[in-house]
């Protein structure tokens, strides 16, 4: 697997429901980790007013087609991938905490810093 990218982006916390009414521009992947929060890769700053904003750069990620998903990480995954796309899907990587963005085309596989080299030497 080679090296990851830094994920840089916004940390957007607040209730459900403002999370709810924010629209973010072309561009922007907003990835929803929790109901209270948002990562919005590639944002600058809110859209709106929220509770907390702060710029985050504790990710780093692989962008694969889902042909190099297939073959280097579906198979290290040990719950159900949501079939309905675009899809964020959380837990164990191949006994590393990661997330999965799913595109139709495409996969964002992303994890904490800190656990980028341990998720690298798991995989293929």
């Amino acid at each position: 697997m080679r090296a990851p990218e830094p994920l840089a982006g916004l940390r957007v916390v607040a209730a459900p429901a403002a999370l709810d009414a924010l629209a973010w521009p072309s561009g922007v992947t907003a990835l929803r980790f929790a109901p209270d929060d948002i990562f919005a890769l590639g944002a600058a700053e809110a859209p709106l007013d929220v509770a907390i904003a702060e710029r985050e750069a504790g990710y780093v990620g692989w962008w694969l087609s889902l042909e190099e998903f297939g073959h280097h990480v579906a198979e290290f995954i040990e719950w159900p991938l949501p079939s309905v796309r675009p899809a964020l899907a959380q837990g164990l990587i191949a006994g590393v905490p990661a997330k999965v963005w799913l595109t139709a085309d495409r996969a964002l596989l992303l994890t904490a810093g800190a656990y980028a080299h341990e998720l690298m030497d798991r995989l293929p």
